[in-house]
Parts: C-alpha cells; structure tokens; sequence
C-alpha cells in the first residue's frame, strides 16, 4: 500500500440529495443542499501546512429564525434538507478558532440563500483561509543584542510566547497583532500589524549599534507576506510528481466521462453494487474484493451519489479490496484510472494503475 503524503492542492466537492425527514422531525416542500468550490490556488514554498479533511470540517445550517437544522462534521451530514421556502444561512469551518495559536489555520465560508417554494437551491461555498497568520525571522544580530530577550505576539484574544528560534506560523484572529520586547525587567511593544483575513505575514527582526533602544540598540523589522490572496491558497501542481494535487472530485469526474489516466478522489463508502437497480452494501462485512464505491462524504449511502471503482488483479485490489480491509470503510483515497460512463449502473472508474490513501 502506498503512503499518503501532503496534498498541495485539494479539489472539494460535495453535492447532496437525499430527503432530511429524519432530521428536522418533519418534512418540507423545498430542497436545500450545499457543495465546495475547488479554486485552482497556489501556496508558496515558504508556508506549508496539510489541508484538513473536508469530512471533519464542522458544517452548520440554520433558518433565518436561528433554527439550527444541522450541525456536526460535514462527512456525517445528510445529503440534502427538506425545507420549506425561506432564507437560510449555511457555515463550514475547519475547525473552532477562539485564541492565538500556532499553526491553526481556519479555513471556512458562510453563505445566506432564499429558497423558493419547491425550489432546489444550491450553496456554492468557497472555503478560504479565514484568520491570518504571522511568522518572525529573529536575525543572529537581534539576539546578540537581547541575549536574555523574550518575544510575545498578542492580540485581543490572547498572547504567544515565541521563542527566538520557533519558525511556524502563528495565527490570529484579523485585527490587530503587536509585537512585545520583554527585556532586563522592561516590556516594550516593537510593532502593530493589523492583519486581514487569509493574510500571513513574514516579519524579520534584527538589530544594530546606533540609535538609542536599549543601550544603543536599532530594531529594524523587515515586513515580507508569504501570501495574501483573494482565494483560498493552499497549493500548486502536484505532489510526488504524481498529479493527485489535480484530482478530480466526484462531480468532476461525472463530467469527464472518457478521461484516462486522470486522478479522482472520494470517501469509499461501500461495495458489493448491483449491475442495476440502487443495491449498495455499506458494511460493516462484504463478499465481493472487485470493486467499490466512493463518495464526496463518508456519510453517502445513495449509489446514485457515488463513482463505482473497479479493483484489477493484482497489488491494487490486495491492497483495497474490502472483504480483506472492510476498516477502509470510511477512507479518503485516491485513483488513478480511466473514467468510463456506466460501471454497475453509474459512472465509475476503471483499469486503476496507481493509488494514495489517507
């Protein structure tokens, strides 16, 4: 089995479909559902951090009287919310942010629609980096200077002790970040940023021997973004020189009958399919290893929401075939394969030659 290593560039997309009767306690005449936007996006060499799994990002949907109709890990979501007409407000967020910490960056987006009777609307939610981060560059001059130094970052919600020699991103909520100098018994505030959202910011310290802070001492800051973008920045080309940071999500690859050799990702969600009719066994125990199905969101027990994926003979199938691994279950993987119109009924991946799993 191969290893699954960072992803720089990740496709999410999710749609959904089924009825919400279970969920709200009764059922409405319209249809809500929600799906991620995959930007193509780009990240510097400079900032690296693996993006979170869409399946744990934390989804909330409420009614414009601030009814809370879901709200829980999004690969746990129903496919779709039966509603009746009305506005209604949809949030996806990474994960809580409430204080100063390193290397937290919140991804997220929130969106209000007005859905129409017996209308089916759809969200299209971006999910862009929604706090701001900052990272020191303390210069051997600098701490030649404060041998005994302290730094401290802080904002409104707290404060980072950062060692002279820490080198992640510390991230806050957008506003204001100062800069502490805690030296020989005296605090003193070197510099405020005020950061935007989706910005991270590189700041070198160092010092010289003119001017008059303490002792003789100049701070010089030198202030360089890594990134800031309008989009949500986490990655270019691929990774391993595979092309999986170019992976197609389930909706794409719907769209792409005919592709070959092409990379498709999704939550394997269950196996032994029926040539036709909507028979789908989602487990815990299976009896075919040729094939199975996968899914935007672990969640998904609809065949007609999935890509049917054949195992060939050989390494691949040993390796993900859920008679002999049914823990897979649940697994985000990716495929390397041809997209062909109709396997078991819907469209499917097949003759797959490569294969990650995370």
């Amino acid at each position: 089995m191969k290893p699954f290593k960072t992803i720089t560039s990740l496709a999410i997309i999710a749609t959904a479909v089924t009825s919400c009767e279970d969920f709200m306690g009764e059922k409405g005449t319209s249809e809500l559902r929600w799906h991620f936007l995959s930007p193509k996006t780009t990240r510097t060499k400079t900032y690296h951090e693996e993006i979170p799994d869409t399946n744990d990002f934390i989804l909330s949907v409420f009614s414009s009287k601030g009814k809370t109709l879901f709200s829980g890990p999004y690969g746990s979501s129903p496919e779709s919310l039966a509603v009746d007409e009305g506005s209604y407000t949809v949030e996806v967020k990474s994960e809580e942010f409430t204080a100063p910490s390193f290397g937290k960056p919140q991804y997220g987006d929130s969106q209000i629609i007005v859905v129409g009777q017996g209308e089916k609307a759809e969200v299209a939610l971006n999910c862009r980096m929604i706090n701001s981060g900052l990272r020191l560059d303390v210069k051997d001059s600098f701490r030649k200077a404060f041998p005994s130094g302290v730094l401290f970052l802080g904002s409104p919600e707290g404060k980072l002790l950062y060692s002279y020699f820490e080198d992640r991103v510390a991230f806050f909520k957008p506003g204001q970040v100062s800069l502490t100098l805690s030296n020989q018994g005296k605090d003193e505030i070197l510099f405020t940023k005020t950061l935007d959202a989706q910005e991270v910011l590189t700041v070198g310290l160092s010092a010289s021997v003119s001017g008059s802070l303490a002792g003789g001492m100049t701070i010089v800051i030198d202030t360089t973004k890594i990134w800031k973008s309008e989009d949500y920045t986490v990655g270019e080309g691929t990774s391993d020189g595979v092309g999986i940071g170019n992976a197609l999500s389930i909706s794409e690859a719907k769209a792409a009958v005919g592709a070959k050799d092409v990379w498709v990702y999704g939550y394997i969600v269950g196996g032994d399919l029926s040539s036709s009719g909507s028979k789908m066994n989602t487990g815990p125990t299976f009896t075919k290893n040729t094939h199975f199905a996968i899914a935007a969101r672990s969640s998904v027990t609809s065949k007609e929401s999935c890509l049917s994926v054949e195992l060939p003979k050989g390494p691949v199938r040993d390796a993900l075939n859920l008679v002999s691994h049914p823990d897979l279950l649940g697994s985000r993987v990716y495929l390397k394969g041809n997209i062909v119109e109709a396997y078991y009924g819907i469209p499917g991946v097949k003759e797959v030659s490569d294969f990650m799993l995370k």
